[in-house]
């Protein structure tokens, strides 16, 4: 089974799937003995490689670093088309629909495709909608685009339609590192009425309670940072 087809049928079941974020410029190499023993009380499904900026190098460094002490499926989460390594098992191909900055609707996206043609690893369609957590994230600052106000989910059911209809196979709705607000249950739980596709959460998910109400509230995998450290201690 892909890893694709696994997180359809989680989403079917209702699994709940846990992937721990890893910024290849903040997560030393070094450290990963003291991460894992760190992490080892915790139901980790999946890890995310990526951060908003950063080199193909630091990427690949990391991932191969985790590949060796884990046999957890480690998927790419690029902030750019370079953050890319072929000892990856997954790519999250994400397209900024949130925003309308070309460069992170497609832009970026052209310049990897020459690289992802040859790419061993499995590649899945994924819609970004970034939304308003509170704080001005690294995503915004970066991609020079808005989140989506949370209030306004008119709007942000409409994207994730859009994206459904445009052909993507996953939705990622990410209130952005650091985020003070969480993405809302209300807003999972409308988005997971309105398309079919497994539904990523991550941001400001800093405990338990938030991080039952986003699986409650209908989200297939919850993603969380560096705040699992102190947050899921025991979960």
């Amino acid at each position: 089974m892909s890893i694709l087809e696994e997180l359809v049928a989680a989403r079917q079941s209702g699994k709940r799937l846990l992937a721990i974020l890893l910024d290849p410029e903040k997560q030393a190499v070094a450290d990963l003995p003291d991460f894992f023993q760190r992490i080892d009380s915790l139901a980790v499904t999946h890890f995310l490689v990526g951060g908003s900026t950063g080199s193909g190098t630091e990427t690949d460094t990391l991932v191969r670093a985790l590949k060796a002490k884990t046999n957890l499926p480690v998927l790419l989460f690029p902030g750019n088309y370079e953050q890319l390594s072929n000892s990856a098992d997954g790519l999250l191909f994400l397209s900024l629909l949130s925003g309308r900055n070309p460069e992170y609707l497609i832009e970026q996206q052209v310049r990897a495709a020459a690289v992802l043609r040859q790419a061993p690893y499995e590649i899945m369609p994924t819609a970004y909608l970034l939304l308003d957590g509170g704080t001005e994230s690294a995503v915004q600052r970066v991609s020079e685009t808005l989140p989506l106000s949370q209030e306004n989910i008119e709007l942000i059911l409409d994207t994730a339609f859009a994206a459904q209809l445009l052909g993507f196979k996953l939705l990622y709705l990410e209130a952005g590192s650091g985020a003070s607000v969480p993405v809302r249950e209300s807003v999972i739980d409308q988005v997971f009425k309105t398309v079919d596709l497994p539904i990523l959460v991550g941001g400001g998910i800093r405990n338990t309670t938030a991080l039952e109400a986003a699986y409650r509230s209908g989200a297939t995998m919850v993603v969380v940072g560096t705040a699992f450290e102190t947050a899921f201690s025991g979960f």
